[in-house]
C-alpha cells in the first residue's frame, strides 16, 4: 500500500522556460515535505531526463518557445508507451483555453497560472498518489504473471511457460527443417538427502541444481522443473545427436559436483534421457514420452547416466549401442 512517505520521496520534474518560476515552484514542493525535486529550463532535455530518471510526476509549463508543452507531452508519451502508457504529467499554463488540448494529449490534471498553492500541492499530492498504486498494481500484476509461469522454488519455468517455449522451438526448426533436443532429468539420491537432513536441505539442494542448470546450458535454451525433483531442458536448436550427448555430459558433471548445504557436504548425481526432434517425435508431447522412456532406461543402467533417443550413452564414457528392448521383471 502507497503510504505518505512513500509519496513525499517521489521523484519530481518542474519544467518551466523561466528559471525563477521552477526555482518558486522547487521551493514550494520542498516546504511541503517532498525531498526529490529536480527542475529544467529547457524543454529539448525533458525526454531524455525522464527516460533516465523515470520521474512519478512532471510538472510541464505548456507554453515555451521552441518545443512547447505538448510536443514535450508526444516524446513522453512515446517513452510511456512501452512502459506500461501512463503519462505522469500536470500541465501548468496561463491560457485556461488549452484545459481540453492538454487533457486530449494525455496529461493527468491541469492547473491555471496564477495558482493558489494549497490547490497546487492538494494536486501533486493526489496525483503522485495515483501514480504510486499504478505502479504498485501493475507490478504486482506482473509479479502474479511471473508466478504463474515459473516455478515457486527455484524460479525455473513451469511446465505451462515449457510447453509455450516447446511450441515455439518446435516451429522453428520446422519452418527451418533443422532439429532439436529435449532433456528429462531427475536426481539419484535425492530421496535420501530429504530423509536424512529434512525437506529444507532439499529444497536448498534443488535452488542449487536449478542454478548449475541455467549455468551449463545456452542462454537461447530453457530449463525447467516439472515437480519434485525432475527437470527438462530444451535444446532450441543442435546439429546432431552428438551435440546432445555433449549437453548430457555437461549436466551430469555439473550436478555431480558435491554442494554445501548447512554445513554439510552433499552429493548427488543425475540420469538423463533425451529425445530428439524428429527422430523420436513431431511434438512436444512425444518428444517427453520418448525421453521419459531414455530416462527410465538410464535409471536401469546404473544412474548416472544418459540415454539419447535411439542411441544410449553412458554418463562415464562416449561409447554408444543400439538401443535395446526394455524386458518386464
Amino acid at each position: 500500500m502507497v503510504s505518505s512517505s512513500d509519496i513525499l520521496k517521489a521523484c519530481i520534474l518542474l519544467v518551466d522556460d523561466h528559471v525563477e518560476n521552477v526555482e518558486v515552484l522547487a521551493q514550494m514542493l520542498r516546504i511541503a515535505g517532498y525531498t526529490s525535486v529536480a527542475f529544467t529550463s529547457n524543454p529539448r532535455e525533458v525526454c531524455e531526463l525522464h527516460r533516465k530518471n523515470r520521474y512519478s510526476l512532471i510538472l510541464l509549463d505548456l507554453q515555451m518557445p521552441g518545443l512547447d508543452g505538448f510536443e514535450v507531452m508526444e516524446g513522453l508519451r512515446q517513452i510511456e508507451s512501452a512502459a506500461g502508457s501512463y503519462l505522469p504529467v500536470l500541465a501548468i499554463t496561463a491560457n485556461p483555453a488549452h484545459k481540453l488540448r492538454a487533457l486530449e494529449c494525455g496529461a493527468k490534471d491541469f492547473i491555471i497560472k496564477p495558482f493558489d498553492p494549497p490547490e497546487l500541492i492538494t494536486r501533486v499530492y493526489n496525483l503522485l498518489e495515483v501514480r504510486l498504486l499504478h505502479d504498485e498494481a501493475r507490478n504486482h500484476g506482473k509479479m502474479l504473471e511471473s508466478l504463474a509461469l515459473h516455478d515457486p522454488l527455484t524460479g525455473l519455468a513451469n511446465r505451462r511457460l515449457l510447453e509455450d517455449r516447446m511450441s515455439m522451438a518446435l516451429a522453428r526448426v520446422r519452418r527451418n527443417k533443422g532439429c532439436m533436443a529435449l532433456m528429462y532429468l531427475d536426481l539419484d539420491g535425492f530421496k535420501e538427502v530429504n530423509d536424512k537432513f529434512g525437506h529444507g536441505a532439499g529444497d536448498i539442494l534443488l535452488k542449487a541444481v536449478a542454478q548449475r542448470l541455467t549455468r551449463t546450458v545456452r542462454e537461447e535454451d530453457t530449463v525447467a522443473r516439472l515437480g519434485g525433483d525432475e527437470f527438462v531442458i530444451t535444446l532450441s536448436h543442435i546439429h546432431s545427436a552428438t551435440d546432445a550427448a555433449g549437453m548430457a555430459a555437461k549436466v551430469i558433471d555439473a550436478v555431480s559436483q558435491p554442494y554445501g548445504i548447512e554445513g554439510r557436504i552433499v552429493r548427488v548425481t543425475t540420469s538423463v534421457g533425451i529425445g530428439i526432434y524428429p527422430n523420436d517425435g513431431n511434438d512436444a508431447e512425444a518428444l517427453l514420452k520418448s525421453a521419459d522412456s531414455a530416462l527410465y532406461e538410464a535409471k536401469r543402467a546404473g544412474k548416472n547416466a544418459y540415454r539419447i533417443g535411439t542411441l544410449n550413452f553412458t554418463g562415464d564414457n562416449a561409447r554408444s549401442e543400439r538401443k535395446k528392448e526394455v524386458q518386464p521383471e
